[in-house]
This record gives structure tokens, C-alpha cells and sequence, in this order.
């Protein structure tokens, strides 16, 4: 009887836990990450009204690569009209590369940066693995997370009900 009282006592904790964490990240975080051009973004930065999708990466992550790489075919059709933060605590340089290499200067919707150690929106979410996305309508308002590499066409319908 003992056994499951604590048993029970631990699944309704956790469940608290959970839902403590996932009612702090229904809004857009505060950020601030410097970009490859040398500017500071904030939040303030975005469109009013525009679905935001920020998504938690590592340049050097292969899954975050294969994101990046899956995202460009399908930018212009699929995420023309959401604004995608890239967020790491990479080093600026590593940032610079990933931005440069994947070219992401023709998308204007699109975002990099790095919150450079200080680890506020890693905290945020609690990210545990790269990519970490999470899509917020255009009122700002959480619609879904992924805790790990989500299909691209999955990503593509949420945005659209967005």
C-alpha cells in the first residue's frame, strides 16, 4: 500500500511539474541574441500579427543541419509567412558560418543568432536535445513544441493554422 501511495504521490508531481512548464512557455520568451551582422535582436524585433517559430539549435548538430536543409526547400511555399528565430548559445563565429553557409540572408523572415552563454531561452523551454522548435501563433500564443527533429511537413501544417 505504501509502494503505491508513493508511486501515485510521484506521477501527481511530475504532473504538476509538467503542467508548470508547460503553461510558462505558452508566450514568446524575452531574448536577446547577437546576430551575424552584429546587432542585437529582441523579441521587440518581431512582426506583430505573424506567426513566430524559434527553434533552439547547434550549428554543428547533423539533425539541426538536415532541418535547416529539409526548411530551404519548401521556405518559399511553406514558411514565407512565419518568422523563424534560430537561437543557440554557439560561439558568434560558429553562428556567422551556419548563417552564411546555409544562406539564410535571402530569407528575411528568418533569424540567427546567439544568446552567447547566458542560456536564458535554453532554460526557457528546457531543451534537452537539438532542434528544439516551438510555433506560436500570431496573437503569440503557443501551438505546439517538438523536443526533437520534427518532420518538416509537420511543421508546414502547424504553421498554417497559425
Amino acid at each position: 500500500m505504501k509502494r503505491i501511495l508513493l508511486l501515485l504521490s510521484f506521477i501527481v508531481a511530475v504532473g504538476c511539474t509538467q503542467a508548470q512548464n508547460n503553461a510558462k512557455i505558452q508566450n514568446i520568451p524575452k531574448y536577446k541574441i547577437l546576430a551575424p551582422d552584429s546587432t542585437y535582436r529582441t523579441q521587440a524585433n518581431l512582426k506583430k500579427a505573424m506567426p513566430v517559430m524559434i527553434i533552439y539549435f547547434m550549428p554543428d548538430c547533423g539533425h539541426c543541419q538536415q532541418l535547416m536543409y529539409d526548411m530551404k526547400e519548401r521556405m518559399k511555399q511553406d514558411f514565407s509567412k512565419v518568422q523563424i528565430v534560430l537561437i543557440t548559445d554557439a560561439m558568434y563565429k560558429m553562428v556567422k558560418g551556419f548563417h552564411r553557409d546555409f544562406g539564410l540572408s535571402a530569407y528575411p523572415n528568418v533569424t540567427v543568432g546567439t544568446e552567447q552563454g547566458s542560456y536564458d531561452i535554453l532554460n526557457y523551454y528546457g531543451v534537452k536535445m537539438t532542434p528544439y522548435v516551438a510555433i506560436y501563433n500570431r496573437n503569440g500564443k503557443l501551438l505546439k513544441t517538438f523536443d526533437k527533429e520534427p518532420k518538416v511537413k509537420d511543421l508546414a501544417a502547424i504553421v498554417k493554422k497559425g
